[in-house]
């Protein structure tokens, strides 16, 4: 077996594993602590193929708290509904994290469109307008 094999094998199996548990929380949990739009961000799955860390990104931002413990009180259940979906030896065990990767990415849009905006209604005076030519001997004394 070649040391690229294992890694192959392991990135195969993190994309089923994301597909199945993605199709298993787009079907909907029991639990109604579970709510918003969940999506599975990255998978990272251990080299012994023991442990899974699953991040999620979840929106609105107000479920994140009550839907992650929902998550987390159904991985048993969601592992099952996965194992039904693949079929292999030994299933990883599943643990949730969330992902605010997403969220912090979303602040840094919102904080340049806000800037943006505050240029395009006060655009300074220090700056040279486009037309401007006025060079470095000019300025210095």
């Amino acid at each position: 077996m070649s040391p690229a094999e294992p890694n192959m094998r392991n990135k195969r199996l993190s994309a089923v594993l994301q597909r199945a548990i993605e199709n298993t929380l787009a079907r909907g949990l029991a639990d109604p602590r579970i709510r918003g739009l969940i999506s599975v961000t990255e998978l990272e799955l251990s080299q012994d193929l023991k442990l899974c860390n699953v991040k999620v990104s979840i929106y609105p931002q107000e479920h994140e708290n009550l839907t992650m413990h929902g998550l987390k009180d159904a991985t048993a259940h969601i592992r099952r509904k996965v194992m039904d979906q693949i079929h292999i030896r030994e299933m990883p065990r599943l643990v949730f994290k969330l992902d605010d990767g997403l969220k912090k990415q979303a602040e840094v849009m919102e904080l340049l469109a806000k800037a943006r905006a505050e240029f395009k209604d006060n655009p300074s005076t220090d700056e040279p307008e486009p037309g401007d030519q006025t060079t470095q001997e000019e300025v210095s004394p």
